[in-house]
């Protein structure tokens, strides 16, 4: 048999070579195929194991009953009508919350009432003592003109914002206390620091004024006290001086929160109602109902004044009254020193000088006694213009404070009789603080209460504001 013969073109080596790359290959390929479908089948897996645990948990869902579970442990049936702690379990265990501070009102009669001191716009303050302490405390009873629609909003904000407030010029709350019969509303009680004095009735009953170091001690405090509320984003809105309380000590602490309210930055929406008359800003009785801290600054100034002269600097009989006084200490607005003034509501219908410049202020020839720096810090808190008015951290580094007679030490302060501790003290006739929701109505045009109570034309220092 003749041999296999090979073509004379054939290449041993090289087709070897070919042959066991593509070997290589397809070995290659086949193993790729193997781990993808290893990888397929485990996700499959996986996937069938979640959703078999899910169908268990929903069938499990399904079968329990529909009320809470019971959190005691099984009982075990020993016998018939007997059980038995399981032995599997301890002892049940509690579920317990933290409870806070929440405790039952203290009753009023726990308090020993000694005499009335004063009747404010929005409660009766007695002074009492606590029958378990000891201690002389001031109780104010809220007022409950309308009992049947609960607590009066004054009395929330005083009570939260008192809640909310600590420092050594501004009044503490101690507690709440409610009379015997919690059925009913109409006896709520704050237990508030007892102080000797309030300014109004000291200035009423001194001879001569107070000092320049004493009236420096007193602003210092009161701006440290309205400070810290400023800086806590609350307006006072009722600063005047029978709201300041004195003790024997020097000490003044700011009282009276029935018209305070948090605001915000930008000033939010707010009523024009607030303020004692002759303490209430000249945007206010323009009729203003977005502003600041500046009203309570304009009220600082006012005390700033009644401390050095005894009397109310701006003693209005009614709201137009009040402007036109206003006018002719502070002098006349302009659109250059307050500009926009007059597009407030109630500025649309004043009628002022031709010629304002000859209305100027008349503050420093008002009190030719005061140094430089005393007249320029009281010109600059009676600013018509809020917004060129210091602000409460401006005023404590005036250099005011800083000349002599320097501010008088707390324990050299002077002492006086204490009225509280005597029966209800009888003051001159003055202003209360607006009622909230109460504004006069006029016969022709509404000016939302800041005009009513005078004639078609009121004249004033040099002007006219007229009703048109």
């Amino acid at each position: 048999m003749a041999s296999k013969m090979k073509s004379r073109w054939a290449d041993d080596e090289g087709d070897a070579a070919l042959d066991a790359q593509r070997k290589r290959e397809k070995e290659e390929k086949k193993r790729a195929k193997a781990e993808k479908q290893k990888l397929t089948d485990e996700a499959a897996r996986q996937a069938a194991a979640a959703a078999e645990e899910k169908e268990q948990l929903q069938q499990e869902l399904s079968s329990r009953p529909s009320k809470r579970r019971k959190m005691s442990p099984e009982l075990e049936v020993e016998g018939e009508g007997q059980a038995a702690p399981s032995k599997d379990t301890g002892p049940a265990k509690l579920l317990r919350f933290p409870g806070g501070q929440w405790k039952k009102c203290r009753s009023v009669e726990d308090y020993e009432k000694l005499n009335d001191i004063e009747e404010g716009a929005y409660g009766w303050v007695s002074r009492a003592r606590d029958t378990a302490t000891g201690k002389v405390v001031a109780l104010k009873r809220l007022k409950m003109e309308n009992a049947q629609d609960g607590v009066p909003v004054t009395g929330l904000r005083e009570i939260q914002t008192l809640l909310d407030c600590e420092h050594p010029n501004i009044v503490a709350l101690q507690e709440v206390v409610v009379g015997e019969d919690t059925s009913k509303i109409e006896n709520i009680f704050l237990v508030l620091d007892f102080l000797e004095h309030d300014l109004k009735t000291l200035l009423e009953d001194m001879n001569e004024p107070f000092l320049n170091s004493e009236v420096k001690t007193l602003l210092l405090q009161l701006t440290a006290g309205v400070s810290y509320l400023h800086k806590n984003w609350i307006l006072h809105r009722d600063l005047k001086t029978s709201n300041l309380l004195l003790n024997n000590r020097g000490v003044l602490k700011i009282a009276d929160f029935g018209m305070a309210r948090y605001f915000g930055d930008p000033a939010p929406k707010m009523t024009q109602l607030v303020v004692t008359l002759w303490y209430r800003a000249p945007e206010l009785l323009l009729g203003a109902e977005k502003y600041g801290t500046a009203v309570d600054m304009w009220s600082i100034g006012c005390i700033f004044g009644e401390l050095l002269t005894k009397e109310p600097l701006l003693q209005g009989k009614n709201e137009v009254d009040e402007l036109s006084k206003i006018f002719e200490l502070c002098g006349i607005p302009t659109e250059s020193s307050w500009p926009g003034f007059k597009r407030l509501p109630n500025a649309r219908s004043l009628r002022l000088p031709k010629n304002p410049a000859s209305q100027g202020s008349v503050i420093r020839a008002k009190f030719p006694f005061l140094t430089t720096a005393g007249s320029s810090l009281l010109v600059s808190l009676l600013e018509l213009n809020p917004t060129n008015r210091p602000n409460a951290k401006e005023v404590l580094e005036h250099s005011f404070f800083k000349e002599d007679p320097k501010p008088k030490s707390t324990e050299m302060f002077p002492t006086f009789p204490s009225k509280a501790g005597q029966e209800k003290r009888r003051r001159k006739v003055t202003p209360n603080a607006p009622v909230r929701g109460k504004i006069p109505e006029l016969k022709a045009t509404d000016f939302s209460g800041i005009f009513a109570g005078r004639d078609d034309e009121e004249k004033g220092g040099g002007f006219s504001l007229k009703l048109i």
